[in-house]
Protein backbone atom coordinates (compact mmCIF):
# COMPACT_ATOMS: atom_id res chain seq x y z
CA UNK A 1 0.00 0.00 0.00
CA UNK A 2 2.81 2.45 0.84
CA UNK A 3 4.30 2.10 -2.65
CA UNK A 4 0.89 3.05 -4.13
CA UNK A 5 0.51 6.02 -1.76
CA UNK A 6 3.98 7.27 -2.78
CA UNK A 7 2.63 7.90 -6.28
CA UNK A 8 -0.20 10.12 -5.05
CA UNK A 9 0.84 12.00 -1.88
CA UNK A 10 3.99 13.78 -0.64
CA UNK A 11 6.75 11.36 0.41
CA UNK A 12 6.93 12.76 3.97
CA UNK A 13 3.21 12.04 4.53
CA UNK A 14 3.15 8.40 3.39
CA UNK A 15 3.87 6.70 6.75
CA UNK A 16 1.29 8.77 8.67
CA UNK A 17 -1.36 8.41 5.95
CA UNK A 18 -0.79 4.64 5.80
CA UNK A 19 -1.16 4.47 9.59
CA UNK A 20 -4.57 6.22 9.36
CA UNK A 21 -5.71 3.84 6.60
CA UNK A 22 -4.56 0.79 8.61
CA UNK A 23 -6.02 2.00 11.94
CA UNK A 24 -9.45 2.60 10.42
CA UNK A 25 -9.38 -0.52 8.24
CA UNK A 26 -10.03 1.57 5.12
CA UNK A 27 -10.46 0.05 1.68
CA UNK A 28 -8.93 2.85 -0.44
CA UNK A 29 -9.92 2.96 -4.08
CA UNK A 30 -8.24 5.42 -6.45
CA UNK A 31 -10.65 6.22 -9.27
CA UNK A 32 -10.83 8.12 -12.54
CA UNK A 33 -11.81 11.77 -12.23
CA UNK A 34 -15.34 12.67 -11.17
CA UNK A 35 -16.12 16.29 -11.92
CA UNK A 36 -18.48 16.86 -9.00
CA UNK A 37 -16.28 15.56 -6.17
CA UNK A 38 -12.67 14.85 -5.21
CA UNK A 39 -13.42 11.95 -2.88
CA UNK A 40 -16.10 9.93 -1.14
CA UNK A 41 -16.58 7.86 2.03
CA UNK A 42 -19.07 5.01 2.40
CA UNK A 43 -19.68 2.37 5.03
CA UNK A 44 -20.42 -0.80 3.09
CA UNK A 45 -23.20 -3.28 4.05
CA UNK A 46 -20.47 -5.71 5.22
CA UNK A 47 -19.22 -3.06 7.66
CA UNK A 48 -16.09 -2.22 5.67
CA UNK A 49 -15.10 1.44 5.22
CA UNK A 50 -14.59 2.38 1.57
CA UNK A 51 -12.94 5.64 0.54
CA UNK A 52 -12.52 6.69 -3.06
CA UNK A 53 -10.21 9.51 -4.19
CA UNK A 54 -9.73 10.89 -7.71
CA UNK A 55 -6.46 9.78 -9.31
CA UNK A 56 -6.20 13.11 -11.18
CA UNK A 57 -5.63 15.23 -8.05
CA UNK A 58 -2.21 16.74 -7.42
CA UNK A 59 -0.40 15.20 -4.42
CA UNK A 60 -1.31 17.98 -1.98
CA UNK A 61 -5.00 18.00 -2.88
CA UNK A 62 -5.02 14.17 -2.83
CA UNK A 63 -3.66 14.14 0.74
CA UNK A 64 -6.18 16.77 1.93
CA UNK A 65 -9.03 14.80 0.28
CA UNK A 66 -7.90 11.49 1.78
CA UNK A 67 -7.75 12.96 5.31
CA UNK A 68 -11.10 14.76 4.69
CA UNK A 69 -12.76 11.39 3.96
CA UNK A 70 -11.07 9.59 6.88
CA UNK A 71 -12.41 12.43 9.10
CA UNK A 72 -15.95 11.53 7.93
CA UNK A 73 -15.34 7.90 8.88
CA UNK A 74 -13.92 8.81 12.30
CA UNK A 75 -16.62 11.41 13.08
CA UNK A 76 -19.46 9.03 12.16
CA UNK A 77 -17.87 6.21 14.17
CA UNK A 78 -17.35 8.42 17.22
CA UNK A 79 -20.51 10.56 17.21
CA UNK A 80 -23.03 8.44 15.27
CA UNK A 81 -24.68 8.66 11.85
CA UNK A 82 -27.03 11.52 12.81
CA UNK A 83 -24.36 14.24 12.83
CA UNK A 84 -24.22 16.71 9.93
CA UNK A 85 -21.73 15.48 7.31
CA UNK A 86 -19.70 18.73 7.53
CA UNK A 87 -20.83 19.85 10.98
CA UNK A 88 -18.85 20.71 14.08
CA UNK A 89 -17.89 17.10 14.92
CA UNK A 90 -16.44 16.54 11.44
CA UNK A 91 -14.61 19.91 11.49
CA UNK A 92 -12.94 19.10 14.82
CA UNK A 93 -12.00 15.61 13.65
CA UNK A 94 -10.61 16.93 10.34
CA UNK A 95 -8.55 19.59 12.16
CA UNK A 96 -7.02 17.01 14.52
CA UNK A 97 -6.26 14.49 11.77
CA UNK A 98 -4.75 17.15 9.50
CA UNK A 99 -2.55 18.79 12.13
CA UNK A 100 0.40 16.32 11.90
CA UNK A 101 0.58 16.93 8.13
CA UNK A 102 0.77 20.74 8.32
CA UNK A 103 4.54 21.02 8.21
CA UNK A 104 7.15 22.09 5.64
CA UNK A 105 8.31 18.51 4.97
CA UNK A 106 4.84 17.74 3.59
CA UNK A 107 3.50 20.99 2.10
CA UNK A 108 5.41 23.77 0.28
CA UNK A 109 5.98 26.91 2.35
CA UNK A 110 3.62 29.02 0.21
CA UNK A 111 0.71 26.67 1.04
CA UNK A 112 1.26 26.41 4.81
CA UNK A 113 -0.19 29.83 5.86
CA UNK A 114 -3.25 29.26 3.62
CA UNK A 115 -3.76 25.77 5.06
CA UNK A 116 -3.36 27.05 8.62
CA UNK A 117 -6.07 29.66 7.96
CA UNK A 118 -8.34 27.14 6.19
CA UNK A 119 -8.11 24.64 9.05
CA UNK A 120 -9.22 27.15 11.66
CA UNK A 121 -12.70 26.45 10.26
CA UNK A 122 -12.50 23.84 7.47
CA UNK A 123 -15.16 23.96 4.75
CA UNK A 124 -16.99 21.08 3.12
CA UNK A 125 -14.58 21.46 0.20
CA UNK A 126 -11.21 23.15 -0.12
CA UNK A 127 -12.58 24.45 -3.45
CA UNK A 128 -14.87 26.88 -1.60
CA UNK A 129 -11.78 28.53 -0.10
CA UNK A 130 -10.83 30.55 -3.19
CA UNK A 131 -7.30 31.54 -2.12
CA UNK A 132 -6.40 27.96 -1.10
CA UNK A 133 -7.93 26.50 -4.27
CA UNK A 134 -5.91 28.93 -6.41
CA UNK A 135 -2.72 28.11 -4.54
CA UNK A 136 -3.32 24.35 -4.90
CA UNK A 137 -4.05 24.75 -8.63
CA UNK A 138 -0.43 25.81 -9.23
CA UNK A 139 0.52 22.17 -8.68
CA UNK A 140 -2.02 20.81 -11.20
CA UNK A 141 -0.94 19.85 -14.72
CA UNK A 142 -1.58 22.60 -17.30
CA UNK A 143 -5.10 22.71 -18.72
CA UNK A 144 -7.13 25.03 -20.96
CA UNK A 145 -9.66 25.98 -18.25
CA UNK A 146 -10.35 29.40 -16.74
CA UNK A 147 -11.79 30.37 -13.41
CA UNK A 148 -15.14 32.15 -13.34
CA UNK A 149 -13.54 35.28 -11.88
CA UNK A 150 -11.24 35.43 -14.94
CA UNK A 151 -14.21 35.47 -17.36
CA UNK A 152 -15.08 39.05 -18.34
CA UNK A 153 -18.52 40.43 -17.42
CA UNK A 154 -20.95 39.33 -20.18
CA UNK A 155 -18.48 36.69 -21.40
CA UNK A 156 -19.71 33.23 -22.39
CA UNK A 157 -18.34 29.99 -21.00
CA UNK A 158 -19.05 26.27 -21.17
CA UNK A 159 -19.29 23.80 -18.29
CA UNK A 160 -17.98 20.21 -18.32
CA UNK A 161 -21.57 19.06 -19.13
CA UNK A 162 -21.77 21.22 -22.29
CA UNK A 163 -24.13 23.87 -20.87
CA UNK A 164 -23.33 27.44 -21.90
CA UNK A 165 -23.57 30.42 -19.55
CA UNK A 166 -23.11 34.17 -19.64
CA UNK A 167 -21.24 35.71 -16.72
CA UNK A 168 -23.18 38.29 -14.75
CA UNK A 169 -22.42 40.45 -11.74
CA UNK A 170 -20.59 39.40 -8.63
CA UNK A 171 -22.57 39.06 -5.43
CA UNK A 172 -20.68 39.04 -2.14
CA UNK A 173 -18.49 36.07 -3.06
CA UNK A 174 -20.20 34.23 -5.91
CA UNK A 175 -21.03 35.19 -9.48
CA UNK A 176 -24.50 35.29 -11.02
CA UNK A 177 -24.44 33.52 -14.38
CA UNK A 178 -27.24 33.10 -16.88
CA UNK A 179 -27.76 29.75 -18.57
CA UNK A 180 -28.13 30.73 -22.23
CA UNK A 181 -30.53 27.91 -23.23
CA UNK A 182 -33.03 28.33 -20.35
CA UNK A 183 -32.57 31.92 -19.13
CA UNK A 184 -32.18 30.62 -15.56
CA UNK A 185 -29.69 32.26 -13.20
CA UNK A 186 -27.17 30.21 -11.25
CA UNK A 187 -24.55 31.17 -8.66
CA UNK A 188 -20.96 30.07 -9.21
CA UNK A 189 -17.97 30.02 -6.89
CA UNK A 190 -15.24 32.36 -8.20
CA UNK A 191 -12.81 29.48 -8.62
CA UNK A 192 -15.11 27.14 -10.56
CA UNK A 193 -13.17 25.94 -13.62
CA UNK A 194 -14.87 26.53 -16.96
CA UNK A 195 -14.05 26.82 -20.66
CA UNK A 196 -14.06 30.44 -21.85
CA UNK A 197 -15.82 30.83 -25.21
CA UNK A 198 -16.15 34.53 -26.10
CA UNK A 199 -17.02 38.00 -24.87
Amino acid sequence: MTDILEKYIPQASVASAFELIKTHNVHLKIVNERVTRHGDYRKMPNGQHKITVNASLNKYRFLITLVHEIAHLEAFTKYGRLIKPHGLEWKRTFQLLMLPFLRPEVFPNQLLPLLARHFKNPKASSDTDASLALALKQFDPENDKNYIFEIPFGGHFRLYNGKIFKRGKQRVKRFECLEVATGRTYLFNPNAEVEFLSR
